[in-house]
């Protein structure tokens, strides 16, 4: 299942991943980032009870290393992805793990 934030209705966003859609989600590209260069924000991940739900990220989506993070996978594990939108079709993005 995709989560498709939308830049013109918020900064800071989360999402539990859980069993219903899957295993995997993928984060898209953000509806409305053209109008959101310069914004910056969170997007709070959490796993469900189960935990071990994966996330993968779209093509505006940069990390450092050019390398995608990959988020903790414990049972109600809580990472933390920060961005920046540099242009309409780049966010710069790292993910702090494990947050309690």
């Amino acid at each position: 299942s995709t989560i498709t934030p939308d830049f013109d209705d918020a900064n800071n966003f989360s999402v539990t991943l859980g069993s219903t859609v899957g295993a995997t989600r993928q984060l898209d590209n953000p509806d409305n980032i053209a109008n959101a260069v310069g914004q910056s924000g969170v997007i709070t991940i959490t796993q469900d009870g189960s935990g071990s739900r994966l996330l993968t990220y779209n093509g505006a989506w940069k990390f450092t290393g050019g390398t995608a993070p990959t988020l903790s996978t414990a049972a109600n594990a809580v990472d933390v992805l920060a961005y920046y939108v540099e242009s309409s079709s780049r966010i710069t993005a790292t993910l702090i793990t494990d947050t309690k």
